[in-house]
């Protein structure tokens, strides 16, 4: 089990230290490579997911479901917390409903369970990443308009994927296998990725990541379990949302505090120390889920 454990989690520190290191050394401007892997990496990682000939997405709406209980629930659980410590619900409750899926999340499923488990993982990751910018959205800037978000080049890739698994349309094989091949590149650079904002830590409000870093596994991963255990999930479905659910808090929630001016430094110590705790929480979580 502990050698198991090391194959999933070495490989993601590693690149995550790599990029830790290279930001550390040469400061790169990494600006374009983050828009590549938002505006196209992700996207078509997400669309050759969905739109492959063994991808049936009637076959995950209880996972659909399971995903957004248990983000909803987080979510509340997050109001909750904030209340206790007398902070801003708006500033908390994003870190603790989304995790770190596409940095983290993806590359860890496929290294514990699998390139067979990549169809129910792109469901979780999507279900996450599209409903962050609608809830941060709407949570934010109440004037937003929401019908704007599916111009998100993720969304449309979304929407564009269910389109072609619910009309059962084949698309050539060359352009899946195209697809997906650019959208893999996404899995390593958006690690790397990772390490190149642990650079920016703000360690005068390290209290306030530690707590984001030890209450959002435990609320996202002890709150997924008891969804999992409520719907019936299979042992598969289960293990990779309780592993969701154990992420640290995605590095978006600081890209949107950002835009929105919600606190930014606070969501960002939030984000960047719980992702930096996740190298002893993450192992904990994968004890769990793979035993």
């Amino acid at each position: 089990m502990f050698e198991r454990i090391l194959l999933v989690v070495l490989p993601v520190f590693l690149i995550t230290a790599l990029g830790y290191f290279v930001a550390k050394r040469s400061k790169p401007d990494f600006d374009v490579i983050n828009r590549l892997g938002i505006d196209v990496f992700g996207p078509m990682l997400v669309f050759g997911a969905l739109a492959g000939k063994d991808f049936h997405i009637a076959d995950y709406w209880t996972l659909s479901a399971a995903m957004v209980l248990s983000i909803a629930l987080s979510g509340a659980a997050g109001w909750v917390l904030a209340r206790g410590m007398r902070q801003s619900s708006l500033t908390w409750m994003p870190p603790i409903m989304f995790g770190n899926s596409g940095n983290l999340g993806i590359p860890m499923a496929l290294l514990a369970f699998g390139d067979g488990a990549l169809p129910p993982t792109i469901v979780l990751f999507m279900i996450s990443f599209c409903l962050q910018f609608v809830v941060c959205a709407w949570l934010l800037d109440r004037d937003v308009s929401l019908w704007s978000i599916w111009k998100v080049p993720t969304v449309m890739a979304t929407l564009a994927g269910c389109l072609v698994s619910l009309a059962h349309i084949q698309i050539w094989s060359p352009v899946i296998e195209s697809t997906q091949m650019v959208g893999k590149m996404a899995v390593a650079l958006n690690t790397f990725a990772l390490g190149v904002r642990l650079v920016d830590i703000d360690f005068k409000r390290w209290h306030e990541g530690v707590i984001g870093g030890v209450a959002r596994p435990l609320i996202g991963g002890g709150l997924s379990a008891g969804v999992a255990y409520l719907l019936g999930l299979s042992p598969l479905a289960t293990s990779l949302l309780i592993l969701f659910g154990a992420m640290p808090p995605g590095i978006t929630n600081f890209i949107l505090a950002e835009r929105y001016n919600q606190e930014p430094h606070k969501v960002a110590s939030i984000v960047l120390i719980g992702n930096a705790m996740s190298i002893v929480v993450l192992p904990l979580a994968l004890t769990f889920v793979l035993r």
